[in-house]
């Protein structure tokens, strides 16, 4: 059974513990920014790899993630069309989501600040090939990686610990 403190508690030494501790590493450590986290994949440029990252988050928007989860996610996809030798699907389909951003406001998908414009872009590629396999391969690509499950409140599998009936089929704490 898991129990669950839905308040975090922090004291002040603790607070200063882990603020001191942030501070130090963000001096030391070098400036990134979010193209850092988007740099060339197999098969699309990091400007392609940048787009491809905003549209998971769009697809899948989950506020509290970091773009390395999605980068992650991504970066599985792009393996996956290389072994399928279909190389040319994202990039292609990169410049179809452009191609559309730049009709609708003028600008890239990655440059569109508003959520909503974003997705009225996604929507007039929706039934493309590229939006199919990005759509259905977020799933496995995003949701897959053990490091997410617990910002999700998944525990993991249970077979091996003998099932759900003793461990959480009467956690009902959302009720």
């Amino acid at each position: 059974m898991r129990i669950i403190d839905k308040v975090t508690r922090v004291d002040r030494r603790g607070f200063l513990k882990t603020t001191a501790g942030a501070a130090a590493i963000a001096a030391i450590a070098p400036a990134t920014s979010g193209s850092a986290l988007a740099g060339p994949l197999s098969t699309v440029s990091a400007d392609g790899a940048a787009t491809l990252v905003k549209m998971a988050r769009d697809i899948y928007p989950h506020d509290r993630l970091a773009d390395s989860f999605y980068r992650t996610a991504v970066t599985t996809i792009d393996a996956d069309v290389v072994a399928s030798k279909s190389a040319t699907l994202l990039s292609d389909g990169v410049k179809a989501l452009d191609e559309a951003a730049q009709k609708l406001k003028g600008t890239r998908y990655v440059d569109i600040a508003d959520e909503s414009d974003r997705l009225a872009a996604l929507r007039t590629i929706e039934g493309s090939a590229f939006f199919a396999k990005m759509r259905g391969s977020l799933v496995t690509a995003l949701y897959n990686q053990k490091e997410l499950w617990p910002k999700l409140g998944y525990e993991g599998s249970s077979f091996d610990k003998g099932g759900y009936i003793e461990r959480g089929f009467n956690d009902i704490d959302w009720l």
